[in-house]
């Protein structure tokens, strides 16, 4: 099958009429699609792109013309009780676990929801547009943990959060643990197995209605990091992704309500890591927001002179940019304020590109 990932980004549209086409509504402009085939890649640009689907069979035409439409139709923002998460903008979710076996953290805060809480109001006031709050690693070799530890875990931090007015995501592969904090106020749930782990799962986010996270991952029942053999990462991936949609579109989620993540990390060598975070403009077909979760991850150690995991900041940072010049609405991250920060002025580049004469 042909995939279109959208290539030769602009500064500003001003003066380019017909020649470029905006991203997902948000601020930024390309003019140009890498056509990704069994024939290979050739390049078409925006301005070439009808005349370019005049000379396909009927159904590729249909197919890169409703890929076309998913990556230029504006995103549809999230309204989750008294706040909306809106994605013309990048946006930066703060991870919070509450896991004794953080890899990130040490588990400094698994048995305290007070200072669980707390800390995950200051990400909010750090600029974080939601707080994405985990009971249960998922690093490789990371011990299973039961259900009724994993809800004792997180109920109480979701509701002291939801009661400040803080966004919640709950990062959880199983339906009693989604149920739970959904109850206790949570309004995302964000799964790396994309509701396959827990065979309970789909029914409870289609019964409450709320946004769901999509997370690739090769063997999503296993727990997610087997090695799978990838013909090519990119459109595997996005086709893994693309069905799963369908699948949970069919289960009663509307299709409004789901965010995708390529899973970086997750059963994937660096090659397709880095495969991965250069081509992640391709899954704006998807027609759906893009989480990136790369904070902090072994690739940045891989490619950095083995960082440890404290030391990965500036790798943090780096993967994070390379995400907003891709169009990435939501960015999943430990280190908030210097990620915000980096937004912030990325954001203030953009407005005075947007805005030049």
């Amino acid at each position: 099958m042909t995939h279109l990932r959208p290539v030769q980004f602009v500064d500003t549209p001003v003066g380019r009429d017909g020649h470029v086409a905006r991203l997902a509504g948000g601020m930024l402009w390309f003019a140009a699609y890498d056509v990704i085939g069994a024939e290979g890649r050739r390049t078409i640009a925006v301005a070439d792109f009808d005349a370019h689907l005049a000379t396909l069979p009927t159904s590729d035409a249909e197919r890169l013309a409703g890929y076309h439409r998913a990556i230029t139709t504006p995103r549809v923002a999230w309204s989750l009780g008294d706040r909306v998460l809106r994605f013309d903008q990048p946006a930066v979710a703060g991870i919070l676990n509450v896991t004794p076996d953080s890899f990130s953290d040490g588990g400094t805060l698994h048995d305290d929801p007070v200072a669980a809480a707390a800390a995950g109001i200051d990400l909010a006031a750090a600029g974080a547009a939601l707080i994405d709050l985990g009971g249960e690693s998922t690093r490789p070799g990371a011990a299973a943990v039961w259900e009724g530890d994993e809800i004792a875990r997180v109920v109480p931090v979701v509701e002291r959060l939801a009661g400040a007015g803080t966004l919640v995501s709950v990062d959880t592969r199983k339906a009693g643990v989604m149920a739970a904090a959904l109850k206790a106020g949570a309004h995302i749930v964000n799964d790396v197995s994309a509701l396959l782990w827990d065979d309970r799962a789909l029914a409870v986010v289609a019964g409450a209605g709320c946004p769901v996270v999509l997370m690739h991952s090769p063997d999503p029942k296993a727990g997610g990091h087997g090695r799978d053999g990838y013909a090519n990462v990119l459109t595997d991936v996005f086709d893994w992704l693309e069905a799963r949609i369908a699948a949970v579109v069919a289960g009663g989620v509307d299709r409004s309500r789901i965010m995708v993540d390529p899973g970086i990390g997750f059963g994937k060598s660096l090659a397709d890591n880095v495969a991965l975070m250069n081509g992640l403009a391709l899954f704006h077909g998807l027609g759906c927001p893009i989480m990136l979760g790369a904070s902090r991850k072994r690739m940045i150690g891989a490619l950095s002179l083995e960082a440890p995991v404290g030391e990965r900041l500036g790798g943090s940072i780096a993967l994070a940019m390379k995400g907003i010049e891709a169009g990435v609405q939501v960015l999943r991250v430990h280190d908030v304020a210097e990620t915000v920060q980096a937004a912030r002025i990325w954001r203030g580049l953009r407005d005075g590109a947007l805005t030049a004469r």
